[in-house]
C-alpha cells in the first residue's frame, strides 16, 4: 500500500514529462490504427524518416527557443531570421561560389550576428523581446526577400544538399540491413540504461529519494523499444539521415548544458526569478544576451537544412516557424513563466507535431484542419501547465 502511494506521488511529481511521453506514442498508435483501416501502414521506413527530415529544423529551432523562454523571453523573428539566412547560404553557394565548408560557418555567424543584435537590445536596454523580436520578423523578412530579389535561387552542389538530404555511409560494408546504423543503435540503447542507472546511484548518493523502479524501468524499457524500432526501420531504408544524426547531437549537448553546468542552471534561475538570481551575483544580462546568440546560430542551422532540403532559397521559406518552435516548447512541458522546461521534452513536443501533420496529411485531413486541430492540442498543453501551477 505505501509503495503503491510511493509510486502514485512520484508520477505526479513527473506527469508532465511522462504524460507528453505517453501521448506521443498514444498518437503514433492511433494513427497506425487509423491508416491501418485504409489500408495503409503509417510506420514505414519512408514515413519516419521523413518525419525527421521534414521536422529537423523545428527540433533545431525549439532547443534554442527553449533557452529564451526559459530565461523569461521569446523569439517571434526565428522564422524569417531562417529564412534571411538561407537567402545568405544560398547566395554565398550559387552566385558567389564559395564551398560549402566556408558558407556553413560563415552563415552560422551571421546568424548568430542577429541574435547578439536582438539580444542586445533586450538583455542592456531593457526593451521587451516581444517588441524587438517582432520588429526583427518584419525586417528579416523584407531583407529575404531584397536579397533573393523576390526570386528563388538554386539548384545547389550535392555537398550543400547533404546537410539536408544525406545519410551516414555503411562503413561496415554490411549493406542491408545498414551495418553502421545497427550498430549504433546498440550502442544508444545500451547508453540510455547506463545512463538512467547511473543517474539513479547519483541521486541515491546525493540522498535525493529516486523514482520507483517499476516507474523508471517502464520509462527506460519504452524509449528503448521505440529507438530500436526507429533504428531497425531506418536500417533497412537508406540508414540514418544526416539530419537525425545532428539532432541527436544537438539534443544530447543541450540537455547536458541545461542539466549539468552552471552556466545553464543560471539560466533557469533567471527565468525562475531574476532578481534573486542578480542577489545571488549572477549575471542575468550576459545570460539573455546569450541565449539570444545561440537562437540566431540555431536559426541560420535551421535555415541552411530547409534551403538544402528545398535544393532552392525562396522568399516565403520560414514562414510559421516561429509558431511551430513554440508549440513544441510549450507541448513539451515549458512553463509560460520561465524558469522550467526539458531539451528532452521540447524533443517529443516537436515529434508529437511533427507526427500529427504527417499522420494527418497521409489521411487527406486538409490544412485548415490541421492548423484547427493544432492549435487546440497547444492550448490543452498550456492549460495543462497552468491547473498544475494552480493546483
Amino acid at each position: 500500500m505505501a509503495q503503491d502511494k510511493k509510486s502514485g506521488s512520484a508520477l505526479g511529481e513527473r506527469l508532465r514529462e511522462n504524460g507528453m511521453l505517453l501521448a506521443l506514442v498514444a498518437i503514433v498508435a492511433l494513427f497506425s490504427i487509423l491508416l491501418g483501416l485504409q489500408g495503409k501502414t503509417f510506420l514505414q521506413p519512408q514515413n519516419i524518416t521523413n518525419i525527421f527530415l521534414q521536422n529537423g529544423h523545428v527540433i533545431i529551432l525549439a532547443l534554442g527557443m527553449l533557452l529564451v523562454i526559459v530565461a523569461g523571453h521569446i523569439d517571434l523573428s526565428v522564422g524569417s531570421v531562417a529564412a534571411f539566412t538561407g537567402a545568405v547560404a544560398a547566395y554565398l553557394t550559387v552566385k558567389v561560389g564559395l564551398p560549402f565548408y566556408i558558407v556553413i560557418p560563415a552563415t552560422l555567424i551571421v546568424g548568430g550576428c542577429i541574435g547578439a543584435v536582438q539580444g542586445y537590445w533586450v538583455a542592456f536596454w531593457r526593451i521587451p523581446s516581444f517588441i524587438v523580436t517582432l520588429a526583427g520578423m518584419m525586417v528579416f523578412r523584407g531583407a529575404t526577400m531584397w536579397m533573393l530579389g523576390g526570386q528563388n535561387i538554386g539548384p545547389f552542389p550535392k555537398e550543400f544538399q547533404a546537410i539536408s538530404s544525406g545519410f551516414l555511409p555503411d562503413l561496415t560494408g554490411i549493406g542491408q540491413p545498414h551495418g553502421l546504423t545497427v550498430l549504433l543503435v546498440v550502442l544508444a540503447i545500451g547508453a540510455q540504461f547506463w545512463l538512467g542507472f547511473r543517474a539513479r546511484a547519483r541521486d541515491a548518493e546525493f540522498g535525493i529519494e529516486p523514482e520507483p523502479m517499476a516507474l523508471f524501468m517502464g520509462r527506460t524499457v519504452l524509449i528503448a523499444a521505440a529507438t530500436g524500432f526507429v533504428g531497425y526501420q531506418l536500417a533497412f531504408l537508406k540508414g540514418l539521415p544526416n539530419v537525425l544524426v545532428v539532432l541527436i547531437v544537438l539534443t544530447v549537448l543541450y540537455a547536458f548544458f541545461t542539466e549539468n553546468t552552471t552556466m545553464g542552471r543560471r539560466i533557469y534561475a533567471v527565468g525562475g526569478n531574476e532578481k534573486a538570481a542578480k542577489l545571488s551575483g549572477i549575471n542575468s544580462d550576459r545570460l539573455v544576451f546569450a541565449c539570444f546568440v545561440n537562437m540566431g546560430v540555431l536559426a541560420s542551422l535551421a535555415g541552411m537544412m530547409v534551403t538544402a532540403r528545398l535544393n532552392s532559397a525562396t522568399p516565403k521559406a520560414g514562414t510559421g516557424f516561429e509558431l511551430d518552435a513554440i508549440a513544441s516548447v510549450f507541448i513539451g512541458g515549458a512553463s509560460m513563466t520561465g524558469g522550467s522546461g526539458k531539451i528532452v521534452g521540447v524533443v517529443i513536443g516537436a515529434l508529437i507535431m511533427g507526427v500529427m501533420n504527417m499522420g494527418m496529411s497521409i489521411m487527406g485531413i486538409g490544412i485548415d484542419y490541421q492548423q484547427m486541430i493544432k492549435g487546440l492540442v497547444l492550448l490543452a498543453a498550456v492549460i495543462f501547465d497552468v491547473y498544475n501551477k494552480a493546483k
